[in-house]
């Protein structure tokens, strides 16, 4: 038996989130087909991160166990040549037994992207959220200093979010522009069901000047959902980074933050 781990990217516009649906397509159902072509036998992939309808993923990490023995490569060309063009596994290695792609992460990245101009997206449609009145992003990352360390994000999950616990670390997020995007990144320990997208709703609000730089702050103390602002689309939101211990050295890409993209 061997385990073996992917980074696998994805266009999350034609997919049913990324967990198996009977009747739906999902990354994961189309991955463990492809794979399971390669493999001849079925293979179950176990995902860092479960990400919802319409969700993108530029390095999603997966890890799966076969008892047939194939090089990496084999894993990698041979899933790619089965795959629908909206998935891509750029790299495969090999793991120790205890290597877990959820449970030994040690933090996830996520992105979101906001096209703020008065036109919508033609080319991108799909790919970013659109937000036709100005967004100030300096105020928008001001405001979103507030949510930085572990806290109560209860007022920033969803309502049938059955996590046990709304605590989260956020160890570092910002908003910054350029050009017509708004980009919102967070890194954080774990996250609740449409956390990055009910702080980014929070955030657009608060750069159109709809409310307060201070709301950011008292959404989170009100500890209350119904406090929130509307989530904001799926379309721009993508998975861009799952960071692991240096003991686990895996061939992901590098950003100037650290992860590896």
């Amino acid at each position: 038996m061997m385990r073996i781990a992917l980074g696998v990217e994805y266009n999350g516009s034609r997919f049913k989130g990324w967990e198996c649906q009977p009747g739906h397509r999902t990354v994961q159902t189309c991955l463990e087909a492809a794979l399971s072509k390669v493999a001849n036998t079925s293979i179950k992939v176990v995902a860092a991160g479960r990400t919802d309808t319409g969700v993108h993923a530029m390095e999603q990490v997966v890890h799966f166990d076969a008892e047939v023995s194939r090089e990496t490569y084999s894993w990698m060309l041979g899933a790619n040549s089965s795959l629908p063009k909206d998935i891509a596994v750029h790299w495969a290695q090999m793991v120790s037994d205890g290597f877990h792609a959820r449970f030994t992460a040690e933090a996830r990245c996520y992105r979101y992207l906001i096209l703020n101009r008065h036109a919508r997206p033609g080319v991108l449609s799909g790919n970013v959220s659109w937000c036709p009145q100005p967004l100030d992003a300096e105020r928008m990352h001001e405001a979103a200093q507030a949510l930085l360390g572990e806290q109560d994000f209860n007022a920033y999950r969803a309502a049938a979010c059955q996590s046990r616990t709304a605590k989260r670390r956020i160890d570092r997020i910002s908003v910054r522009r350029d050009r017509d995007i708004v980009i919102i990144e967070v890194e954080a320990n774990a996250f609740l069901h449409h956390m990055v997208r009910n702080i980014a709703g929070v955030l657009i609000a608060i750069g159109t000047g709809a409310r307060p730089s201070s709301w950011a702050a008292e959404v989170l103390a009100s500890k209350d959902r119904r406090q929130g602002g509307v989530t904001a689309s799926p379309d721009g939101l993508y998975l861009v980074a799952v960071r692991y211990p240096a003991s686990v050295q895996l061939p992901q890409r590098v950003d100037g933050s650290g992860f590896r993209l």
